[in-house]
């Protein structure tokens, strides 16, 4: 499922939360998929259930799960999920590209380099 990296400088829920959220947003879990317990996944990822908490609070608060009292956490439909997340991504593009612009940077360019390193697997 997801894996953390104790090297990375990133918090261990904030890589919780972008592991589920990326296999929400994939749709490799489904609507109403039940989550894995708090203390199931503690376990699993050799972490505390106090950081495992915080992350499901988190994907609860962005709305990527909901829980039900007495029966765990469980996922949202994704639908309006994949809208937000294009919506920040629009966003975080148009930042750059005005960025780029400032800097006097072809714009033109700089979306073909990108598109073509993506096409690359990032390379």
């Amino acid at each position: 499922m997801i894996h953390i990296n104790f090297q990375d400088s990133r918090p261990i829920y904030e890589q919780i939360v972008d592991g589920y959220k990326h296999l929400i947003l994939a749709g490799v879990l489904e609507q109403d998929e039940r989550m894995p317990s708090v203390r199931a996944l503690a376990v699993e990822l050799s972490t505390n259930p106090n950081t495992v908490q915080k992350a499901f609070m988190e994907l609860e608060r962005e709305g990527f799960i909901y829980s039900v009292r007495g029966r765990g956490n469980f996922v949202k439909g994704n639908d309006t999920l994949l809208e937000k997340k294009q919506e920040e991504m629009i966003e975080e593009l148009a930042k750059l590209l005005v960025e780029a612009r400032e800097l006097g940077l072809d714009q033109e360019t700089l979306i073909r380099e990108a598109v073509e390193r993506a096409g690359n697997g990032g390379q």
